[in-house]
């Protein structure tokens, strides 16, 4: 069960142009994607559950239609893309599938160091567009910032999680051999480096973001 308050928007987004690691398309989309979520798992962050997309037509767009596919263990990419091609909408059979999202739980600390669990605490998506290859890793909670979402600072908090992120990170990086650019900011914070900005304080106590909660 979450604990968590979860943005509606994201904290901050590191993003992957990758092009130079492999061809666009399905494929390449899935097998980035269970290299990236294995690394997450591997710093308990990511522990990989499912994988959601929403179906396109060239020429139309999303058909409304979005599929999630269980995961058990660690599949293998050739695996999932027959499972997605069979999952195909029987009354749209040039459909294609879009973003690839891989959603699971993750694990965190509190303030007392103790390990707790949340779902979604860590998003990963990959587009498998024909023409560009890339990935997004987000976050939406208020766990890797220096105050929580109401401005009360938490460093506490920060300190026990905030180092996990940036680790993953920076093997995510190792991994596609191409540094992480920075997602466009929010009103819930911007990257900054491996984590989450620090905002300007005021007599000690960060901006209150409750009211968009």
């Amino acid at each position: 069960m979450s604990i968590l308050m979860r943005a509606p928007q994201e904290c901050a987004s590191w993003e992957w142009e990758l092009d130079s690691f492999a061809p666009p398309g399905i494929d390449s989309a899935l097998m980035v994607a269970t290299r990236m979520s294995g690394l997450l798992r591997e710093h308990r962050l990511l522990e990989p559950s499912g994988i959601e997309w929403k179906w396109l037509v060239f020429g139309r767009g999303s058909i409304g239609v979005t599929t999630k596919l269980a995961l058990r263990g660690t599949p293998e990419a050739v695996e999932l893309a027959q499972k997605i091609q069979e999952c195909r909408p029987a009354g749209f059979p040039n459909a294609e599938p879009g973003v690839l999202t891989v959603v699971g739980r993750g694990k965190w600390f509190d303030a007392e160091g103790k390990e707790r669990v949340e779902p979604d605490l860590v998003s990963l998506t990959v587009d498998p567009d024909e023409r560009h290859l890339a990935a997004e890793v987000a976050v939406f909670h208020d766990i890797w910032g220096y105050c929580d979402f109401s401005g009360t600072p938490h460093p506490e908090v920060q300190k026990r999680n905030a180092p996990r992120l940036a680790a993953a990170l920076q093997a995510l990086e190792s991994l596609l051999g191409t540094a992480a650019q920075p997602g466009d900011p929010t009103y819930f914070g911007r990257a900054e480096g491996y984590g989450v900005e620090t905002p300007d304080l005021i007599d000690g106590r960060g901006p209150d973001l409750t009211d968009m909660l």
